[in-house]
């Protein structure tokens, strides 16, 4: 028998098996995928890439997390707890029945957040508008100073820096005054930090990573990354945003960044601070294995205290232990029902179609929409596949806008003068159906129309897409995007 009669058997049974756990696999993610677009993406990588798209799927595609059990049922019924959720939902409903013009379209909004989220709709609220590192990183160091009883911080990327020092330092300070201290980073965005972990937790800090990685590599949890960005300080104030803890977000020259870094936050003073406090809670359980159960520090003046201020907002909370896209699904019919305007600002731009259809149909029926996107990027893949889908975007009216003064980091939504949405989401895959998300809806025309003044003086710092130029590529430039955008599901 020749060495050629020997092998030919074994490469037979070794492409049958393959072919067969090719087969298994593309049956598997048509059974775990929830969207087509990102389904028969998978299954072109699977069929036409040997082996290595077998891999890339069960690393980065396959859902885990069913088996993760991530839920904020970790939070226990309690007789407090139950309190709050009877006055939450009562307080929101009043507010809707009573108030109903202080929404105007945008009251499906509200119902639909209320409803899915349990979020409470607060009228007592004084917000202030954070542009950039500079403007948020004193404010919060001046609240974290003052903090009488608890500290919660949540953070995709907090680095090991003078900024992310800044902050430590105070941090330890304040448990030394015997206040409590609880801190979570994402243990992908926030890599860097071990050595800094190590010194908060020898200080006192409570300090966990939220999703542990082994090996990157071979992790699906690189995808399933906790992306918000918040801080809860006595349950009175709160902070939430595109803004991470880094020097990259400050533009100061003594920095030496790369490029300008244009981003934005919001500080909220009263009861809306609420469902951000019930979401670190449900955070802090899960990362930390504890079982820390709502107390009147959390929530100290109840929904009848002292007012601060008259601004109605909502938070939208989505991950991957949402039933539903509750952040995509706000952004949408926020759009869907508007009248007016819309503007809209994200780094990584890369909608599905329900967001897409939304843009498209609002712009088509004559009302202005506006979208800034970055001209300097992070990602020179997100903005190839970013810029596929301008061209039916200008079709259907929209005015696109590519910021020149540095990297808009933003994610930042205005809605006929009225409504605004400022947090952690981009409009993309990753952050409608992977990652845990946080964004604030305000309903305010005083607040509207401050991100809106930002919004025009963003634009002075922009070019505007000519559609007849656009149109005038080359067809290799063309043929690139429209490839790229192949792999948008998987983005």
């Amino acid at each position: 028998m020749t060495l050629e009669e020997l092998v030919n058997p074994w490469s037979t049974l070794f492409l049958a098996v393959y072919y067969l756990i090719v087969i298994a696999v593309c049956c598997i993610v048509i059974y775990n995928t929830k969207s087509p677009a990102k389904a028969s993406a998978y299954l072109l990588l699977v069929t036409f890439v040997p082996v290595a798209g077998i891999f890339v799927y069960f690393s980065f595609g396959f859902n885990y997390r069913k088996r993760e059990i991530y839920s904020k049922k970790i939070i226990k019924d309690d007789n407090l707890l139950a309190q709050v959720i009877r006055a939450v939902n009562d307080n929101s409903r009043k507010i809707l029945r009573t108030r109903p013009e202080l929404f105007g379209n945008f009251d499906s909004v509200a119902r639909m957040v209320l409803k899915n989220e349990n979020s409470l709709i607060s009228d007592n609220n004084k917000i202030d508008l954070l542009v950039n590192g500079e403007q948020k990183f004193p404010r919060l160091l001046d609240d974290l100073a003052g903090a009488q009883r608890n500290i919660h911080l949540e953070y995709y990327i907090y680095e090991d820096d003078e900024t992310g020092n800044a902050i430590a330092n105070l941090l330890i300070q304040k448990v030394r005054e015997g206040v409590a201290v609880r801190f979570v980073y994402d243990a992908f965005g926030s890599s860097g930090i071990k050595k800094l972990a190590r010194r908060l937790k020898t200080n006192g800090v409570e300090v966990y990573p939220f999703y542990k990685i082994i090996f990157s590599l071979l992790a699906n949890r690189v995808n399933n990354r906790n992306h918000r960005k918040i801080v809860v300080i006595d349950g009175k104030i709160g902070y939430i945003g595109g803004i991470n803890v880094s020097d990259r977000y400050v533009n100061d020259p003594r920095f030496e960044n790369d490029y300008y870094w244009r981003d934005a936050g919001i500080r909220i003073e009263g009861t809306g601070v609420y469902n951000l406090q019930y979401t670190f809670l449900s955070d802090w359980n899960f990362a930390s294995g504890q079982t820390l159960q709502p107390e009147e520090t959390f929530f100290p003046s109840g929904l009848n205290g002292e007012r601060v201020g008259n601004t109605i907002m909502q938070t939208v909370v989505s991950g991957a232990d949402s039933k539903i896209p509750s952040i995509m699904l706000s952004m949408a019919q926020s759009i869907a029902v508007s009248r007016k305007e819309v503007l809209l600002t994200s780094p990584y731009f890369i909608p599905d179609d329900t967001i897409l259809n939304a843009i498209k149909v609002v712009a088509l029926s004559g009302i202005p929409v506006k979208l800034l996107v970055p001209g300097i990027s992070d990602s020179k893949i997100v903005n190839a596949v970013s810029s596929s889908y301008y061209k039916e975007l200008m079709e259907a009216g929209v005015e696109v806008y590519r910021y020149q003064k540095g990297f808009v980091h933003a994610k930042t939504m205005v809605c006929d003068g009225l409504l605004s949405m400022i947090g952690s989401a981009n409009m993309d895959y990753r952050s409608f159906d992977l990652n845990f998300e946080a964004n604030a809806i305000i309903y305010d025309f005083t607040l509207a129309a401050t991100l809106r003044s930002q919004f025009y003086k963003d634009l002075e710092d922009a070019e505007r897409i000519d559609p007849v130029q656009w149109r005038k590529r080359s067809r290799m430039q063309k043929f690139k995007e429209r490839l790229v955008r192949l792999a948008a599901p998987l983005m």
